[in-house]
Formats: C-alpha cells, structure tokens, sequence
C-alpha cells in the first residue's frame, strides 16, 4: 500500500511536466537548451505535433496503465494493446502527413 501512495505522490511532477510540454510545446522543447541558441529558434509545425502528440499520449496512457497495475485490473491491462495500436497509428499519420513539405 505504501510503495502505490509513493507511486502516485511521485507521478505528480510527471504528470505535471506532460501537461505543460502540451500546452507549452516551444518552452518544453528548449528547456535546457536555451542557451545555445542565439536568437529564438523557430520549430516546424511538425515538431510542435509530434510534442503535443506525445504529450496527449502520456496524458491519457499513464493513468490508465498505472491504475491497471496498482489496482490489478484485468481489463485495463487489455488497454494496453489498445494503447500500443493508438500510439502506432497517431505516429503514422504524424509522420506521413504532408502539409510541412
């Protein structure tokens, strides 16, 4: 029971991080890194998708699988597959769209 309320009470930052990196996908991407640039750099529209992408996937993915396992349930370790195919496909349309080209 302790190490779950550890789990969850150590997630928070995580999750905090991922809904900023959503919201914030230019800050996110340069935190760290501001200092080697000279001038703001200027990121294609691509690279901003694929960030929110990501982040919506650790948005919705990392609940459900850290509830899946704390709580042993069995459906929500069958949400896994279908978190596996929805991040298969999100990327595939990420990466085969042509608007940026």
């Amino acid at each position: 029971m302790a190490e779950n309320i550890l789990l969850i009470i150590l997630m928070i930052p995580l999750y905090g991080s991922i809904i900023w990196s959503y919201f914030c996908p230019e800050e996110s991407l340069l935190f760290g890194k501001r200092w080697m640039y000279k001038e703001e750099p200027e990121f294609s529209n691509a690279v901003i998708r694929y960030t929110k992408f990501t982040s919506m996937i650790g948005m919705i993915g990392l609940p459900i699988i850290v509830i899946g396992f704390i709580f042993d349930i069995l459906i929500l370790k069958f949400t896994f597959v279908v978190f596996i195919s929805v991040v298969v496909i999100g990327a595939l349309i990420i990466f085969t769209d042509d608007k940026d080209s």
